[in-house]
Parts: structure tokens; sequence; C-alpha cells
């Protein structure tokens, strides 16, 4: 994987996160995947997200949403869970 290959990803599970909702408390984060393929099959055999193949929505894991916020706080863009 080359650095834009993670630049790529990095932004696709900040989008990701920043676009989720959860449906009841305590439930995983979930989004709609409208993302490149290739970033989406990544973040999914990196246990970033779940449930995805297949399917129109993901749900980001615990580490998904941790990488997202890390990202987020990166660029010194503002988020709420």
């Amino acid at each position: 994987m080359d650095r834009r290959d993670d630049i790529t990803q990095d932004l696709t599970m900040a989008l990701m996160f920043l676009t989720s909702w959860t449906e009841r408390p305590g439930e995983l984060r979930r989004c709609w995947k409208g993302y490149d393929f290739d970033d989406v099959n990544a973040l999914s055999e990196q246990g970033l997200i779940t449930g995805s193949r297949g399917a129109k929505s993901a749900y980001l894991t615990e580490e998904g949403v941790e990488r997202a916020r890390r990202v987020l706080s990166r660029y010194g863009i503002p988020f709420e869970d």
C-alpha cells in the first residue's frame, strides 16, 4: 500500500464517521458506503468497518471510529459523537 492509499482510506473513514448515525443507543455507528470500492474493501479487511459485502451500508467498528477521530483531529476538524 502506498501513501496515497493511506490518505484516501483515512479520509474515507473520516467521511464515513461524519455521515454516520446510530439507530439505538449502544449500537454500532452505521454509514452509507458510496465510496471507492477498493477503499471500502480495504477498510473492511482492516476490521474498521463490517457488514459491507453486498449491502448499501456498513457499520463502523470501535477501531474504525477511533481511526476516524484521529484523522479528524489531525486535520483540526471538529466533530460530535
